[in-house]
């Protein structure tokens, strides 16, 4: 399990067994029982693993496949599938994003494209609050 994560994650990296240890502050060898299965990581150590995989500390632990492990997303970015767009322009918003993003029934979304980024959803509320700080800093500079 957190074995081959560990193992994975590193090559995924393009780490070395020994220039992950040294982000570590542990030796090879350590490493190397980790990576074999002898020995465990202690929690702090996997939390800093986490940070330099870009990966949450579920992930690192987590009992996946090779191929999973391979759909892991970078710490903070998720997929949540895909959806059809129905024949007047709607989609279905997955019940996982939603939930990651909190939202419910009666929100309103920002909807922002960009033809060579793509389409971006945002909570009006969220987008809101980020403009005014935005406004305030510039009038604070003197630019606005």
């Amino acid at each position: 399990m957190i074995d081959m994560n560990i193992k994975h994650f590193r090559k995924h990296i393009g780490l070395t067994q020994e220039q992950l240890a040294e982000q570590l502050s542990v030796t090879r060898q350590t490493l190397a029982k980790w990576e074999n299965g002898e020995a465990s990581p202690s929690i702090d150590d996997c939390i800093k693993m986490a940070e330099i995989f870009d990966v949450t500390v579920n992930d690192l632990a987590a009992d996946m496949t090779e191929e999973e492990l391979n759909l892991v997303a970078p710490k903070g970015k998720h997929i949540f599938g895909i959806v059809t767009v129905g024949e007047r322009g709607q989609i279905v918003i997955p019940k996982d994003a939603r939930e990651v993003f909190r939202i419910k029934s009666g929100d309103k979304l920002l909807v922002m494209g960009d033809e060579e980024q793509g389409i971006a959803i945002v909570k009006t509320d969220a987008f809101q609050s980020f403009a005014s700080f935005i406004l305030d800093a510039l009038k604070k500079k003197g630019e606005l």
